[in-house]
């Protein structure tokens, strides 16, 4: 956690550090569906999700900038036995997996000209997982940090001078890594924000 807090410490310094018209912040909110691994997890759609995005503009059409977020997923099981590699435990099951995706992005927008500017992004860095399964007195916690990619499409529409309502998709995949999460996990989250 706090190396977590210390990144977006770095990212908040270097974005006020920067200026005006060569930076942009972002803040969204998001809604993702579970894929693969997370979904056969968890099948809820997840309403829980936050992003904060920095972009440095070179260009008025090309951007590289910093990207940080946590999505959460939920779900309660019915009562039940199930089966793990201890043996078997009965009773109701809840389930938690936090992602917490730290990148460098890359933005290219298809038009700068007039409110509406479409365009692409793609994103490298690492994604924190910890999922936690509970059962009465009994936890299961499993924990990996994995090498991630997250391609993404957006709108921005300006409705000031730097400000603007922000709508994306983005699909977030963090490979397989570690002992404990074996697979790799992926969601897709549809996100609304504004930009400073």
């Amino acid at each position: 956690m706090k190396k977590i807090f210390f990144l977006l410490t770095m990212i908040f310094a270097m974005a006020t550090s920067t200026q005006a018209q060569e930076r942009e912040i972002a803040l969204s909110y998001s809604v993702a569906i579970p894929l693969g691994d997370v979904g056969d997890y968890i099948s809820n759609v997840s309403p829980r999700g936050v992003y904060f995005n920095y972009n440095h503009y070179f260009y008025d059409n090309i951007a590289v900038g910093l990207s940080a977020g946590l999505t959460t997923f939920y779900e309660e099981k019915a009562d039940d036995t199930y089966v793990t590699s201890n043996g078997s435990i009965s009773g109701k099951q809840f389930r938690y997996s936090n992602h917490v995706p730290l990148m460098v992005t890359g933005s290219y927008y298809l038009s700068t000209d007039g409110q509406l500017k479409p365009f692409v992004q793609l994103g490298l860095g690492t994604m924190y997982t910890r999922r936690d399964t509970d059962m009465g007195l009994y936890s299961i916690e499993e924990e990996a940090w994995a090498f991630a990619l997250s391609p993404e499409v957006g709108l921005k529409y300006e409705i000031l001078s730097g400000k603007s309502i922000l709508l994306s998709a983005k699909y977030l995949n963090g490979f397989k890594a570690g002992d404990e999460l074996d697979a790799s996990q992926s969601f897709l989250a549809f996100s609304i924000g504004i930009t400073l």
